[in-house]
């Protein structure tokens, strides 16, 4: 095992690898439909990779380094074959780059490509985060009986809602990938990208909008413009939402989210579709943001676990549907379905009391004073330390994040 390899065990909690031994045939060609050629990486064990199952990831930050190679070389070392492509105009792929737009019909042509190889078994698995979720999404109603799972994190299958609100503009997530995207394949991509985050902090207030993305890289993007100009239900976004697919899914789905991400209700949706369709669907749901460790976690672990065994045709471990962190309790409850039946409260009587009934049992009373003045518990930072992060951090996690004995939790019975 290299170090690389070690590390990224140690980062995500893997078991041990089956080999090490790896071999990557870099820069395979694959024809779409319309001419273009798309780039593509396969790692696999040296000796016996042809006929495992395989993962695929489509990506638009590369094929190799750190964006993909956590996700990368952990399947290839416990199971897997992996194919990793760059989305159009990305590293090499040819066409021009349009997010969101062309994934439909660039993923399955990549999935007939993928099928007729001769180092192709008999399945294969989608994996990945964020927009290599959307591009699982995008082809989901129409796979080939060979693929047996999707495992989408922190992604929904309509990504432009959640920045086009009809009560304003969610700013940070297309101006940021604008920029990390527009740097990535120049050389010192990772100082560029840190650089870039600074500028497109100081950039955001500019006035008027159209002229902030220019000011945080120096030059315009049709994307952000678009943006911009287009309310999420025209036209412009139609090939962006798949959403009306995803009720004909028919592979079994682990959808792997954070209380903290934007593309949360979304995902939130796009389970609660499969679950009224009768799908075999699971939902994990941790105290993450968008980019934290703990989605990585969480994803990898479903894919080794709920994805390769679908992929080998055996059984998934046995779980519950939902799985949720509750937030203040500190802890993980499993649920039948999404939304799960939490506590209800009456209001209190003249007393002051008032009794909680929910999750088969009931809670002992307490009381809940109430001061409409005071702050917000449900936004909260680490009340022991000055670390900013959303929620308590893990070295602090047991204390009372709010620090307030006004405060009742309904789900524990204990005073916050």
């Amino acid at each position: 095992m290299n170090l690389g390899s070690h590390l990224t065990q140690r980062l995500l909690r893997l078991p041990p690898p089956l080999t090490g031994d790896l071999v990557v045939e870099r820069d395979l060609r694959v024809p779409m439909r319309d001419g273009v050629v798309l780039l593509a990486d396969r790692w696999a064990p040296k000796p016996g990779g042809d006929g495992l199952p395989t993962a695929l990831l489509r990506i638009p930050y590369g094929r190799a380094g750190t964006a993909a190679g956590p996700m990368v070389r952990p399947l290839a070392e416990r199971g897997f074959q992996v194919l990793i492509q760059s989305t159009r105009g990305t590293f090499g792929s040819g066409g021009t780059f349009d997010p969101m737009r062309r994934e439909r019909e660039d993923g399955l042509d990549t999935l007939d490509r993928v099928i007729d190889q001769p180092w192709f078994g008999e399945s294969m698995m989608l994996y990945g985060m964020s927009c290599l979720g959307f591009v699982q999404w995008a082809v989901a109603d129409q796979l080939p009986p060979q693929a047996k799972a999707m495992i989408p994190a922190v992604s929904e299958s309509a990504l432009t809602p959640e920045f086009l609100r009809p009560d304003g503009f969610s700013l940070e997530t297309p101006f940021g990938s604008g920029v990390t995207v527009a740097g990535q394949e120049h050389r010192c991509a990772m100082p560029r990208q840190l650089l870039g985050a600074r500028r497109v902090r100081s950039a955001m207030p500019t006035l008027p909008l159209g002229d902030a993305y220019i000011t945080a890289t120096g030059h315009r993007s049709d994307c952000v413009q678009d943006v911009l100009a287009h309310d999420a239900g025209t036209s412009r976004w139609a090939e962006a939402d798949h959403s009306h697919r995803v009720a004909g899914i028919a592979v079994p789905v682990s959808s792997v989210a954070g209380w903290y991400d934007i593309f949360l209700p979304g995902q939130l949706r796009d389970h609660q579709a499969q679950q009224a369709a009768g799908r075999q669907a699971r939902l994990t749901v941790g105290p993450w943001a968008h980019t934290s460790r703990g989605v990585n976690v969480t994803a990898a672990a479903e894919a080794l676990d709920f994805g390769l065994a679908h992929a080998r045709g055996e059984r998934s471990p046995e779980r519950a549907p939902v799985r949720l962190f509750v937030m203040g309790a500190e802890t993980w409850r499993d649920f039948p379905s999404w939304p799960p039946r939490l506590p209800t409260a009456a209001l209190p009587p003249p007393s002051g009391r008032h009794s909680v009934h929910g999750l088969g049992r009931r809670v002992r009373a307490g009381r809940l004073p109430l001061r409409p003045g005071g702050p917000d518990p449900g936004r909260r930072r680490c009340a022991s330390c000055p670390r900013r992060q959303v929620g308590p951090c893990r070295q602090h996690r047991t204390r009372s994040p709010a620090g307030r004995a006004d405060l009742y939790n309904c789900l524990t019975g204990h005073r916050c």
